[in-house]
């Protein structure tokens, strides 16, 4: 019967003999489709046998064998995955109503109207066939009439309705709302279905198709994080870089999904990413940071237009503070660049995040004091960019290819006031002067000038004073500052255990003998305790080691100059520290009866130093300001 199909996309081209349409004319039925007609009609008035040819039919052989079941008379059975190509090949036919009452364009019709519209899945699945005929589905307005309605559906919250609306993949459920089993009502409820019921089912339309579907959605008001979670569903599924997944394979123009078939060509993941960055609603914490870094590298990988690469770039610049170590810790996919990782990529975020972060107006560290500043809800995100810029630089800190510059330019990026501490940073710098020994002492000090030292912790003040790597003007710094935070802690500690003691008597003569109080001052007592020896012993440890440098230092100034201790003095602006170091010995081993004694012998060490200074020529300051740099 079907002798020769040919054509593509669902079309055919089919050729019958002339024998076999001539038995057609004697059946009345076949006269409702008027191209049939003509065609039947022109081949009788020919003597010669010959093929009629009919022009393309949508749906191919399938649906002209259906067709010509249904001009036989033959009842058909209509179903969502049918009726387009049947409506389509109908129209295509000219089985109208003008041809007999109940054609088949009627029926389709009325079907499509009636059912598949009512329904989220078969509306859905009557989309999906368009592909195949799309020209044809767009003359009918099959297409629009689906986007419409699948859209109707998606805006709605499912929620809201009970039976028999919840047909996308939920339970049956009685008119009262609970459940059915087999016709029979169980009495449980069903689960509230979320927002993204609809996300995997969209992800089957190809990529036209879709990006009709999303902009009827947005004009239809639907939330932006609703369209966005679509997006990324939908690239997801197609985008195999964003599932750490080898890329390979080519598929044809449109996209398939990756379950039913290899992965697109990497031409149609281009198109695809470019597509997703153009509908993606321009708004911070729409999707997750980890997402557009996925997209980032994959865009990077498959080499996008730079356009696309920078708005990408902007978008995770908006959310930087939601990021990760490991998000940003991208490879170089470019032969040009000699780093491990690509630290350019990086430093435009953070100038990205920066700037946004200027214009949503963050509160001036000027205008708060220090116990604000880091407390404040403003500052927290730039607090945690600050944090992960920090981290980032320890990791790639060991690159012996990354450039001081580089590194410099990333790190002087973040604010001062970003950093409570400057711990972070410090752990970095002392990373990369360990993997480039190479470095100069004056790139050495250059670097250190990144961090201050009055924001180290006590742990990272004991582990800088013992850092060989550091430039010995930074570590006489830190054990500068180092001497004056446990001064500041030890003379808090005295003043806590003032206050313990008063409290302590306060409360013994309105409360009498209260064991159970006296027995936790005990305690309290005992763990004061325990912290002041501790601290003292620091102190010890602090004071030899200031002691040693500062007998080093003596002789170095011995062999310049009587006078190259007061220069030394002088250029590092720490005159006090010899007078500091012997008084904090006093101040941790005596009481407050002694403090007199130990401001005088002070005294006695300024009166000292003060004539020394004067003794000092100006040739032997300028041979140790040429050792010791000054700040």
């Amino acid at each position: 019967m079907l002798s020769n199909v040919k054509g593509k996309h669902g079309s055919a081209q089919l050729g019958f003999p002339v024998t076999l349409l001539l038995k057609w004319v004697k059946c009345p039925s076949i006269f409702i489709s008027g191209v049939l007609e003509r065609l039947i009609a022109e081949a009788s008035e020919s003597k010669e046998e010959s093929v009629i040819h009919l022009p393309d039919i949508p749906g191919g052989a399938k649906t002209f064998e259906l067709v010509a079941k249904f001009c036989y008379g033959v009842k058909l059975e209509l179903t969502a995955s049918n009726v387009v190509y049947l409506w389509c090949a109908a129209g295509n036919l000219e089985m109208t109503e003008e041809y007999g009452e109940g054609n088949l364009v009627s029926q389709a019709e009325t079907f499509f109207n009636q059912v598949v519209l009512r329904n989220w899945k078969d509306s859905l699945r009557a989309l999906q066939t368009c592909d195949d005929v799309l020209p044809f589905a767009e003359e009918l307005h099959i297409v629009k009439r689906c986007i419409e309605s699948l859209a109707a559906k998606a805006s709605t919250d499912p929620n809201l309705f009970g039976w028999p609306v919840l047909e996308h993949g939920g339970p049956m459920q009685s008119p009262g709302g609970s459940v059915l089993w087999n016709g029979i009502s169980t009495g449980a409820r069903p689960k509230n279905s979320s927002s993204d019921w609809w996300y995997e089912d969209v992800t089957s339309l190809s990529l036209p198709i879709y990006k009709r579907l999303i902009t009827v959605m947005e004009s239809r008001g639907i939330r932006r994080e609703i369209i966005a979670g679509s997006l990324a569903s939908y690239a997801q599924k197609y985008l195999p870089g964003l599932n750490r997944r080898k890329v390979s394979g080519e598929t044809s123009s449109h996209l398939a999904p990756l379950a039913l078939g290899s992965p697109p060509s990497e031409e149609d993941q281009k198109i695809l990413l470019e597509e997703i960055d153009r509908l993606l609603p321009v708004q911070k914490g729409l999707v997750q940071t980890k997402f557009l870094f996925g997209l980032l590298r994959t865009a990077m990988i498959l080499k996008v237009s730079p356009s696309c690469i920078s708005n990408l770039e902007k978008r995770i610049g908006m959310q930087l503070d939601q990021a990760n170590l490991e998000d940003l810790l991208m490879p170089s996919f470019s032969y040009s660049m000699e780093t491990l990782y690509n630290v350019d990529c990086v430093q435009r975020i953070l100038d990205h995040f920066l700037a946004t972060d200027q214009v949503t107006g963050a509160t001036s560290p000027c205008s708060v004091d220090d116990g604000q500043l880091i407390g404040s809800p403003s500052l927290a995100p730039i607090t945690m960019v600050a944090k992960l810029i920090d981290g980032y630089l320890a990791e790639v800190a060991p690159d012996v290819n990354l450039k001081l510059q580089k590194f410099q330019a990333i790190a002087a990026a973040v604010p001062d006031y970003a950093r409570p501490l400057d711990d972070g940073l410090y752990r970095a710098i002392d990373i990369y002067l360990k993997s480039h020994p190479w470095l100069v002492e004056s790139e050495r000090e250059q670097l250190c000038r990144l961090m201050d030292c009055q924001k180290l912790s006590l742990e990272a003040c004991t582990h800088a004073a013992q850092n060989e790597r550091l430039p010995i003007r930074i570590i006489v710094q830190v054990l500068f500052f180092e001497q004056l935070q446990l001064r500041t802690s030890i003379a808090g500690c005295f003043l806590v255990s003032d206050n313990l003691d008063g409290s302590r008597q306060l409360r013994s003569d309105l409360v009498g003998s209260n064991e159970g109080g006296w027995a936790s001052a005990v305690k309290e007592n005992q763990v004061l305790k325990v912290g002041m020896d501790n601290m003292r012993m620091r102190v010890s440890e602090l004071e030899m080691e200031c002691s040693n440098m500062r007998q080093e230092i003596e002789k170095l100034a011995r062999t310049k100059g009587s006078s190259a201790w007061g220069a030394v003095s002088k250029k590092l602006g720490f005159k006090m520290k010899s007078q500091m170091c012997s008084a904090q010995e006093g101040s941790v081993s005596n009481n407050k009866n002694n403090n007199h004694s130990g401001n005088i012998k002070v005294e006695k060490l300024k009166d000292r130093h003060s004539k020394h200074k004067r003794s000092s020529s100006i040739s032997d300051k300028a041979s140790v300001s040429s050792i010791v740099p000054s700040k």
